[in-house]
């Protein structure tokens, strides 16, 4: 039976494609037939995620758990089969994963609104341009539209 005991990054990195999430000795460990293994750095030492998919993107990295002088290797495949795992994993990143959708939606939303404002203010300067029969003015407005 293995189980992760703890996953905690020791550092995160994000970028607009990846969120980097480092990990360090004392930040990860698993239990395997009730042993505690701590993640020890010697091969794999990041877990990449996509932020726009929100995969994982390193899944063929190894990574290594030590106890005593035993080391056993698990890819991030085999990790990614453990409930606990993908769970500690999604709360550390989701943060990183709506941040930057959140703000592009709000900018969007936003931005529509000033399109749909400045037409508006459009139509009622051409409305006031008809009423004083300001055809030059009327001219320039509609070409706005």
């Amino acid at each position: 039976m293995i189980s992760v005991k703890m996953l905690k990054p020791y550092y995160i990195k994000a970028d607009d494609q990846f969120v980097r999430i480092i990990l360090a000795y004392q930040y990860f460990s698993v239990l395997i037939n009730k042993k505690v293994y701590q993640f020890i750095p010697i091969e794999a030492k990041e877990i990449r995620i996509n932020r726009r998919t929100r995969k994982v993107e390193n899944v063929g990295s190894r990574f290594a758990f030590q106890k005593g002088k035993e080391i056993i290797y698990m890819t991030m495949t085999e990790l990614m089969t453990l409930p606990d795992f993908l769970e500690q994993l999604d709360t550390i990143a989701k943060p990183y994963y709506e941040a930057k959708h959140e703000v592009d939606e709000v900018e969007s939303e936003a931005n529509a609104v000033i399109d749909e404002l400045e037409k508006r203010n459009i139509k009622r300067l051409i409305d006031k341009a008809l009423d004083e029969r300001d055809e030059d003015t009327f001219r320039e407005l509609v070409k706005l539209l």
